[in-house]
């Protein structure tokens, strides 16, 4: 399982989202800048950025 949280990338936001997949996690995580943070226009350098900062999850003790 993989997790992103919005807020490494835009302070203060408490946003974050699971997936299986990066490829997902990337789709849920544009459609949320887009409708939350108000982008219009998300570059290529946003994604690898979304990219850059997905974590694998740890599996619990």
């Amino acid at each position: 399982m993989k997790t992103f949280y919005c807020g490494s990338l835009v302070p203060g936001c408490q946003w974050h989202t699971r997936a299986e997949s990066e490829a997902e996690i990337v789709s849920r995580a544009v459609d949320h800048l887009r409708e939350t943070h108000g982008e219009t226009v998300i570059r290529p350098t946003i994604v690898e950025q979304i990219k850059q900062r997905i974590m694998d999850e740890q599996p619990a003790a």
